[in-house]
């Protein structure tokens, strides 16, 4: 095993070497249980880290006289604004899916709606003072903004009129199916099956992730899945990919109108995806070398060793694709990879909704700084590993408003069952990060930005981007908040080969799963020669050609034609002793935290 380049924590302290070093080595220890218990009051957020944000933005605001003497008067023109809008029964002046009903356009209702707005639009500006680090300018108006979604008179009953409305018509039995489905949501978030199960189920193997196949290769980290063929012929590379592991793979392998697995099958490709293994305390220590020799490395020799010769197109999803991009460009510096069998070579790299260089990382990186990453640090050394929930957590924090406060009114309030989709399943199917990895992806991407910099190590030497010759498609999402597309787009900065790159309509999810007769579906398409001048995303996007529908098949035709051509009879998965059907057992694991 090559030497790791070590990342600080607390999951990899020295010894110490003399008494001083051993004092503050148990003066780190007692501190960092201390905030793994003080995390659980703070919802994992860093007091300091918001303390640090606030007090910049006071600190500004207090010296900037001119500035507060604006937001004061702008506060109480808004007032005698309100008020006459209060007097003249103004409707609302936005849309805004909290207030569709009926009745807020109406007093005394949409006064409400004004002052909340008038109250929006005014802490947007107090956000904006100059001198404040950019970083504590995010979140201060990331927070303003969470606050503000959380006094939403949406969200109150007594100020909401369409409450009101249904509890008359129901004569309360909204309140009752409300308090059941709060009951249900607790026994869910204890692990617990729910007393209402949902009409219709999205069970991995049975009504998801279905598509024929077999287990061909296993390690401690990951399952190799190969598909069965539908067609006699296929096309001679096979495509591999590397899906994200912080969710389950079958992202991609949904029901089966909306499998991008099953649809690639139907085209001819020879498809190969990874399966990751849901870590627990034992997998504490396992690093990005792991899930890079694990994940990229290991499944590339033993696709080598099924069809020995070919080339392989090779596709990575979100983290998943961050991860292949480091690997591809390992492969492709001089000096071999060390410790691994041969690999096939790379016919062409896919990156779906992947960052690569993290500078601006969208609503994502406002949550994340070194005070931040100390307090993942110090949860995640008390269990070795980051929960599903601690990360759906956060996820669901970024858009509270849609994620957890609407949805609370429509299911608390309101007593509407969720009608769960397959997308929601997959999404509620959370799994864990352990502590020496994560920590390490922070600090290295979101911190350090160490894959742009060209210093992310592997085996001791950096990486760069700019030593891969193979044509790229690069897929961005133009509502994501994971992987902001303008960040996914900086891969044309990065590397210096062809790139064709795609942008399709909704978000980080959703804009991938995009199969082909999915209504109100677009995507624009460019490409950029090898070597080919820089364009700034906004003039791409206002130059690059506009297609109806899923974005599918354009990237088939892409690996068509960045194929050799050639056709060769299908190639069915292979029975190995001991590896199950698809879709394996790692995808059945699951662990209430």
């Amino acid at each position: 095993m090559p030497e790791r380049d070590p990342v600080p924590g607390p999951a990899a302290a020295a010894a110490p070497a003399d008494p001083q070093a051993a004092a503050r080595d148990a003066a780190q220890r007692f501190d960092s249980r201390y905030h793994a218990a003080a995390a659980r009051l703070t919802g994992g957020l860093s007091p300091v880290a918001l303390a640090l944000a606030y007090t910049d933005w006071a600190l500004h605001l207090a010296t900037q006289p001119a500035q507060a003497t604006r937001l004061a008067l702008r506060a109480q023109q808004g007032v005698l604004h309100w008020w006459g809008e209060t007097l003249g029964q103004v409707p609302p002046d936005r849309a805004d899916p909290r207030f569709r009903h009926p009745a807020w356009h109406a007093w005394p209702w949409a006064p409400l709606v004004h002052a909340y707005h008038e109250a929006e639009d005014w802490w947007g500006d107090a956000t904006h003072l100059r001198g404040m680090s950019q970083h504590h300018a995010e979140m201060t108006r990331f927070f303003a903004r969470q606050w503000l979604d959380t006094l939403s008179p949406a969200n109150f009953p007594l100020l909401n009129p369409e409450v009101q409305t249904v509890t008359r018509e129901r004569l309360g039995g909204n309140l009752v199916d409300g308090v059941m489905n709060a009951v249900d949501a607790w026994r869910r978030s204890q692990g617990l099956p729910p007393l209402q199960p949902p009409a219709q189920q999205f069970r991995p193997g049975i009504e998801v992730a279905v598509t024929p196949g077999r287990v061909v290769h296993r390690n401690h980290l990951v399952e190799l899945i190969q598909y069965a063929p539908t067609t006699p012929q296929v096309h001679a590379e096979p495509v591999f990919i590397v899906p994200s592991w912080i969710m389950k793979y079958y992202i991609l392998d949904l029901s089966p109108h909306d499998s991008l697995v099953r649809w690639l099958v139907a085209q001819g490709h020879t498809v190969f995806i990874l399966s990751w293994r849901n870590p627990d305390a034992g997998d504490a220590l396992l690093d990005m070398t792991d899930y890079l020799e694990l994940g990229v490395f290991d499944p590339l020799a033993a696709i080598a060793r099924l069809l020995p010769g070919e080339a392989v197109h090779a596709c990575g999803y979100c983290l998943g694709g961050t991860l292949l991009a480091i690997g591809a460009a390992a492969l492709a510096r001089p000096g071999a990879v060390q410790g691994v069998e041969q690999l096939p070579a790379l016919q062409s790299i896919t990156l779906l909704a992947a960052e690569t260089d993290f500078s601006e990382p969208g609503e994502m990186g406002v949550l994340i700084d070194e005070g931040q990453v100390a307090m993942l640090e110090d949860m995640m050394a008390e269990r070795g590993y980051l929960s599903g929930a601690q990360m759906g957590g956060s996820f669901g924090y970024l858009h509270s408003r849609e994620l957890v406060w609407s949805r609370r009114v429509r299911a608390f309030w309101l007593g509407e069952p969720e009608q769960p989709n397959d997308l929601m399943a997959w999404n509620a199917d959370t799994t864990r990060m352990p502590a020496a990895m994560h920590s390490e992806y922070l600090r290295r991407c979101y911190l350090r930005n160490q894959i742009a910099e060209g210093r992310f190590p592997v085996q001791g030497r950096p990486v760069a981007l700019s030593d891969l010759q193979q044509p790229m498609f690069v897929v961005g999402t133009e509502k994501d908040h994971v992987s902001p597309w303008k960040s996914v787009y900086k891969i044309h900065r990065l590397a210096d080969t062809e790139i064709t790159f795609c942008l399709t309509n909704a978000g980080h999810n959703a804009g991938i799963v995009s199969e082909p007769g999915h209504p109100n579906r677009h995507h624009a398409l460019a490409l950029r020669p090898s070597n080919g001048p820089w364009q700034d995303p906004e003039a791409w996007q206002a130059a690059a050609p506009v297609y109806e529908g899923s974005w599918w098949p354009s990237w088939q035709r892409w690996l068509q034609a960045k194929g050799s051509g050639r056709q060769v009879p299908a190639r069915r998965p292979p029975v190995v002793p001991g590896l199950p059907a698809a879709p394996g057992e790692h995808v059945h694991q699951c662990y209430h935290d």
